[in-house]
Order: C-alpha cells, then structure tokens, then sequence
C-alpha cells in the first residue's frame, strides 16, 4: 500500500486546487463515547471513536460534533420524545423558538437528515439533529437573519463499526450505511426562499469503508469514491477509511467554497424514506408540487461519511 499512498501523493501535490493530501486509516477504531443519545431498544448506539491514520494523525469518528452542547432543533417528528404528528396542520409552528442568527428576516427551515445534521446561519451554529442515529426524526428551525444568508451544514453518517463506515444490516455484520438531507426553507410569509437541490456545494471529509484503496480516485477538489465496492460482509478488519481534515471558516459567508463539488441528487426511493413516517407524513413541506426538495450529498451516498455542504440565499 505505500507505493499507492505515494502515488496518490504525487497526484494531488500537483494539482493547484487540492487543499490536502488524505490520510487513510485501517481497521476499528477505539471508542471513547459509548453513546451520545438512549432512546431504549428503538435506536442504534451513537458512539463515537479515535482513530490514528498512517500519517500519525488522530481522528474523531463518525466525526467531531456539538451535540453536547449545542441548542437541539425543535421537533417536527420525534418517536423518543413522543412527538408524532400525523401531518404539518398537526404541528403548532408558533411553539417553535425562533434563533437568532443576527437580523430581521424571519425563517423557517423543515429538515429531514439521515442521519445527523449541524445547522450554521451566517457563521454561527444555531442548532443540531435531536438524534445523531436513528430512530429517524425530522427537524423545524426558525430563525432570524439578514440576506444574504449563508447556510452551512455538517451532515454526518453515522456508524456501528467505528472507523468502518458501516453497520450491522441486510445479513452481514459490516455493511455501509447511507446518508440524506433534505430541507425546505420558507420565509415568513410562507414563501420558499431555498430548496436542497443540485445548486448547492457538497464535499466529502470521511470516506469508508473502503475494501481496496485503488478504487478511489483523487483529482483536485475531487473526491470520487463511485468505483469503491459497497457490498456487506462479516469481516471489517482489512477495511481502510480516508480522512481530509475540516478546514477552518467553512461555516462563514466568506468561504471559498468554488472548488467544492455541486451536490448529488437522489430520489426519495434511492435514500429509503418511503417507510420513514418522519418524512412521509410530511410530503406537503418536503415534496411540495411546484417546491419538491431533493435528497442531496455528495457524489457517493452510501462510503462518503461526513459531508460539508453550503448554500447561500439572496
């Protein structure tokens, strides 16, 4: 593997648009957070690990995160918190706390992300997904602002097998995961003023698992892991993971996000939401006629872990 890891060097040291080399880890990482969120029998675990990459760095796994401590995002369909309205005319919007994110302009953002978001506005994080894994939940944020506004979000798929970018499922103990956000935003009035579609920027920081590294092919800004297998299996522990470290700023108006990747689409078939009632009884606000928001993520839905992605409303 050293003389694959150099040529990858080679290649990304010449190319003017690559920020950062990746670093790639192998095998399990070693877990020091057994679990961000109980929900009893009905969720997955949200731990979180470390693990060392060959380059000698240490790496938060799924990703580094303020669930902690940062404000949760109100409810729009939670099975742990007994939340689960059958429709939008169920739920009382004038509930919802409204955030500052430093303005006037009242918004709304209804949001559905599989599995964990953290939403920024102009810089400054105003809340995070009430549940990192499943059962899976959908999210209502209001909040104030001025134009135009910067919306920043760290998506994040989660992990059972930490380091691996998998979990147990569809009869193999190691099988990868996929991701998903959707979001509609409204102005005061009712008016949707952003849609996640292909015009948004999506770029990849955590790829795996990844069963032979070749399959990855780096170029720029570029990073396409389409080639990569994601079948399941009962044995992770010859798997690699691939790591870019979040750069700094990324949540401001001001970032350079130019050389980032326009975000994929997918259907709502492809994510498998159509069992989820945390999406479908909510067709109204997310699959609007004439507003229909789209799936978005990077360019590989099921081995691109921790997704980066931007959008600026006018």
């Amino acid at each position: 593997m050293k003389s694959l890891f150099l040529c990858f060097t080679i290649a990304l040291i010449a190319s003017p648009a690559f920020a950062q080399q990746p670093s790639f880890t192998k095998g399990s990482a070693k877990v020091i957070d057994a679990g961000l969120f109980d929900c009893g029998s009905n969720d997955r675990v949200s731990a979180v690990g470390t693990i060392t990459s060959e380059d000698g760095k240490v790496w938060t796994v799924p990703a580094e995160t303020n669930f902690k401590t940062a404000t949760k995002a109100a409810d729009l369909y939670n099975e742990c918190a007994g939340i689960t309205p059958d429709n939008l005319s169920d739920v009382d919007l004038s509930a919802v706390p409204v955030l500052d994110a430093g303005g006037s302009e009242e918004f709304i953002a209804y949001i559905f992300g599989d599995n964990y978001f953290e939403l920024h506005v102009n810089g400054k994080l105003l809340a995070v997904d009430a549940i990192p894994f499943t059962p899976f939940n959908s999210s209502i944020v209001r909040f104030k602002a001025d134009r135009p506004v910067t919306i920043a979000m760290k998506l994040v798929d989660w992990e059972e097998n930490l380091g691996l970018g998998s979990e147990k499922g569809r009869g193999s103990a190691f099988h990868p995961g996929d991701g998903g956000l959707v979001m509609h935003i409204k102005d005061a009035a009712g008016k949707t003023v952003a849609l996640t579609d292909n015009s948004w920027r999506a770029q990849t920081f955590y790829i795996g698992p990844l069963k032979d590294r070749s399959c990855l092919k780096l170029d720029g800004q570029t990073r396409d892991s389409a080639a990569c297998d994601v079948s399941g299996s009962n044995d992770g522990a010859a798997y690699s993971g691939v790591h870019w470290s979040v750069p700094s700023g990324w949540t401001m108006p001001g970032f350079d996000d130019a050389n980032w990747p326009m975000a994929t689409t997918y259907t709502n078939e492809t994510v498998g939401v159509c069992n989820k009632p945390s999406y479908t009884n909510f067709t109204s606000v997310f699959d609007t006629p004439g507003a229909d928001a789209q799936f978005i993520w990077s360019t590989n839905l099921i081995l691109d872990n921790l997704v980066l992605v931007r959008k600026t409303i006018y």
